[in-house]
C-alpha cells in the first residue's frame, strides 16, 4: 500500500515557535477557544512540514486533535479566523484563514491565491503570433518529425501562440534541447513581426542549476549554429542564467524583491528551469513580477522532490493543466502549418477543462545517460513506486553502471572506501581553480538525512578526515564547500559549490564559478557554508554528478519517499551506487510525498 507523507497532528509535534504563536493569540484574547489555539499551532506546524495549510479533515482525534465538527464550529466563531470568498483577499487582521477544511496562516493563503491569479492572468493574455506559415521552413529544419507527433515540436509550436508553457519530463527527455529550439522560434517570430529580438531571462532556483541550464543551452545553440541555423537568431539566445533571487533582485534584510507587480521584470520571456524546487512564496513573487505581455515558461520534473519550503507548486500546476488540453479551433488552425492538420486536431486532447488546459507538454522518457550507465529501468520503477521491480533490478546486477551495496550503509567501509575517495583525491593535486571546479562535479554522496550516522553532516566530516587526516586544517587543499544562504553582496547563493585551493601567494582561497570566470574568496569572508562531499538529496536537486553514492538510513524514516529515491538516483550520469537494505528501499518506494495545498483547486476554478 502506498503511504503518504502527511502533516503530523499529535501533541508532541508542535515546538516552541508554534506554541509561542498560540500564546500570542491567548494573551490578546484570553477567551480564545483552546481548540482554536490548537488549530493555530498545527497550521504553523504544517508550513514547517512543507504544507501550505493544515487539513482539519485529515486530523485524527486519537492523536490529540479535537473532533472535526466541533473544531470547525469553534474556528467559524473565532475572530482570529477569516473566511473570505475563494478569490477575495483575506482580512489582514485575522492571522488564520479557513477554506473548507484547509486552515492556512493568512500569508500562505494569500501566496496561493495570488499565485493562482497570476498564472491565470499570464495564461489568458493574447499573443500576437503573426502568420506562422512564414516560420514553417525554419520549424521544419528544427523539428523534422513535427508531423509525426514529435512532442518537442508540439512544445515549440505551443510557445508561439500561448504565453504560458509548462514543459515537463524526466531526465534526458530533451527539455533543454526543446527550450533552445523553442527560443530560436520565438526569435524568428519576433523578426517576422519586425520586432526586436525577445529579451529572454534564464533562471533556476539554485546557482548550480542555473549554471547547468546556461551551459546546456550554449551547447545546444552551438550545435544549431553548426547545423546552419541563422547565426543572428542563435546570437539572440546567448545569455547568462541566474538564480531566481538574483533575477528578482534581493533587498537586504527584507522578504521583498526589487521586482514585483509594481516594478515588473524587463523581459519578454522568462524561462525557469528545475521548477519543482521552487516553493510557494518564491513562485508567487516570480509570477507577479512577470510583466503584462511577457511569456513564462516553467520547466521541470513533477516526479522529483518538491521544494524544501512550503508547497508542492509544480505538481499542483501540472495537475491543473493536465497532459495538455483542447485548444480552440482557431488556434489549432494556426498550428497546422507547423504541425500538420492531423496532429493539430488531437494535439492537446484529453485534459481536464481548466484555465491552464492546453498549456502543458509532457516529454516522454528519453533518459540521457552515458554508455557506461543503464539507469532507465530502475528510474522508471522508482518513479512509479514499483518496489518489486526496483529490488529485482538492483539484485540482478544486470544494469550497466548500477551497483547495489545491499545491507551496506557506510560508503567509507573498507570494501568501498578507495573507490569513493578516488575522484576527490585528484583534487589535492589540482592547482587550477577552473579545472578543480570541473573535478568537483565528478562524485557526490547523497543522503536522505542531514543528521545521524548516515546523515550528510556526519558523512561529510568523515570524508574530510579520510582525505586530509584527523587533524586537518579547516580549509584544506581540495575541500569542497556548499553555500547555504543567499548573499547578494558576494553574488553567492544557496547551493553554489566551491573548492579550496591556494592562490599564487600560497594563501588558501575558496574558488567559485561566476558569470565572468572563477572568483576567489578568503574562507573567513564567505557567507554561511558547509562541506560538500556529502549532501542531502534535496540540496543536490538541479545538479548532476558523474558518480553518485545514494545512502539510505538503516531504519525507515518519515522523509523517505519514492520521490527522494527517484531524485537521488537520477543525479547520476555515469555510475550509481546505492547503499541500502531491501526493507528500507521498499519502505521508501511505498511512500509518496503528498502535501496539503489548495493551489490545484484554485487553478482549475474558472475564476
Amino acid at each position: 500500500m502506498t503511504r503518504r507523507i502527511a502533516p503530523a497532528t499529535d501533541a508532541g509535534t508542535t515546538g516552541p515557535v508554534e506554541r509561542a504563536f498560540a500564546d500570542v493569540l491567548r494573551r490578546l484574547d484570553p477567551a480564545t477557544d483552546p481548540r482554536v489555539l490548537r488549530a493555530a499551532e498545527l497550521a504553523m506546524r504544517a508550513v514547517a512540514l512543507g504544507h501550505a495549510a493544515f487539513d482539519l479533515g485529515a486530523a485524527d482525534p486519537g492523536d490529540g486533535a479535537p473532533v472535526a465538527e466541533g473544531w470547525r464550529a469553534a474556528l467559524h466563531a473565532s475572530p482570529w479566523v477569516a473566511r473570505p470568498a475563494p478569490g477575495q483577499a483575506a482580512d489582514p487582521q485575522a492571522p488564520l484563514v479557513l477554506e473548507g477544511d484547509l486552515l492556512y496562516l493568512r500569508r500562505y493563503r494569500e501566496y496561493e491565491r495570488r499565485l493562482a491569479a497570476g498564472l491565470r492572468r499570464i495564461a489568458a493574455q493574447p499573443v500576437v503570433s503573426g502568420d506562422l506559415a512564414l516560420l514553417a521552413p525554419l520549424f521544419a529544419q528544427l523539428f523534422p518529425r513535427a508531423a509525426q507527433g514529435d512532442l518537442q515540436a508540439r512544445a515549440a509550436a505551443l510557445a508561439l501562440v500561448r504565453p504560458l508553457l509548462l514543459l515537463t519530463g524526466g531526465p534526458g527527455t530533451g527539455k533543454t534541447t526543446t527550450i533552445a529550439r523553442l527560443l530560436l522560434m520565438l526569435a524568428a517570430q519576433h523578426r517576422a513581426l519586425d520586432d526586436a529580438p525577445p529579451r529572454v531571462a534564464l533562471a533556476a532556483p539554485t546557482g548550480r542549476a542555473a549554471d547547468r541550464m546556461a551551459q546546456s543551452l550554449r551547447r545546444a545553440v552551438e550545435e544549431l549554429r553548426q547545423a546552419g541555423v541563422d547565426a543572428a537568431l542563435c546570437d539572440a539566445l546567448l545569455g547568462q542564467a541566474r538564480t531566481l533571487h538574483r533575477l528578482l533582485g534581493v533587498v537586504p534584510d527584507s522578504p521583498r524583491f526589487r521586482h514585483d507587480a509594481d516594478n515588473p521584470l524587463a523581459y519578454d520571456v522568462v524561462v525557469v528551469d528545475e521548477a519543482s524546487m521552487v516553493d510557494l512564496p518564491l513562485m508567487c513573487k516570480l509570477v507577479e513580477a512577470v510583466p503584462e505581455g511577457a511569456a513564462l515558461i516553467l520547466i521541470g520534473d513533477p516526479d522529483q522532490l518538491p521544494s524544501v519550503e512550503a508547497g508542492d507548486v509544480l505538481a499542483s500546476i501540472v495537475a491543473a493543466a493536465g497532459e495538455g488540453g483542447t485548444l480552440p479551433a482557431a488556434v489549432e488552425a494556426q498550428l497546422a502549418p507547423l504541425l500538420g492538420a492531423p496532429a493539430a486536431g488531437d494535439l492537446f486532447a484529453g485534459a481536464e477543462a481548466s484555465p491552464l488546459a492546453g498549456h502543458r507538454v509532457h516529454l516522454r522518457r528519453g533518459w540521457r545517460q552515458a554508455d557506461s550507465l543503464a539507469l532507465a529501468p530502475l528510474a522508471e520503477a522508482a518513479r512509479a513506486g514499483d518496489a518489486d521491480t526496483a529490488v529485482a533490478l538492483m539484485q540482478s546486477g544486470t544494469l550497466r553502471g548500477v551497483h547495489f551495496h545491499a545491507g551496506q550503509h557506510d560508503p567509507l567501509a573498507p570494501a568501498l572506501r578507495e573507490r569513493l575517495l578516488a575522484p576527490w583525491r585528484a583534487l589535492a593535486q589540482e592547482t587550477d581553480p577552473a579545472r578543480a571546479l570541473l573535478l568537483a562535479e565528478r562524485a557526490r554522496v547523497l543522503t536522505a538525512l542531514r543528521d545521524g550516522p548516515q546523515g550528510a553532516t556526519r558523512l561529510n566530516a568523515r570524508i574530510e578526515e579520510a582525505l586530509a587526516g584527523v587533524r586537518h586544517a579547516a580549509y584544506f587543499h581540495g575541500r569542497l564547500l556548499l553555500v547555504t544562504e543567499n548573499s547578494d553582496r558576494h553574488r553567492l547563493f544557496n547551493g553554489d559549490i566551491g573548492v579550496c585551493l591556494p592562490d599564487d601567494s600560497g594563501a588558501m582561497v575558496a574558488w567559485f564559478a561566476g558569470e565572468t570566470g572563477v572568483r576567489g574568496f578568503h574562507p573567513a569572508a564567505l557567507p554561511a557554508h558547509a562541506g560538500a562531499f556529502a549532501t542531502t538529496v534535496h540540496k543536490a536537486q538541479g545538479s548532476e554528478y558523474a558518480e553518485v553514492w545514494l545512502v539510505l538510513p538503516r531504519a525507515d524514516a518519515r522523509v523517505l519517499s519514492r520521490e527522494l529515491v527517484y531524485t537521488g538516483l537520477t543525479r547520476a550520469r555515469e555510475a550509481l551506487h546505492l547503499c541500502a537494505d531491501e526493507t528500507t528501499l521498499r519502505a521508501a518506494l511505498g511512500r509518496r510525498v503528498q502535501r496539503v495545498s489548495g493551489l490545484r483547486a484554485r487553478l482549475v476554478a474558472a475564476s
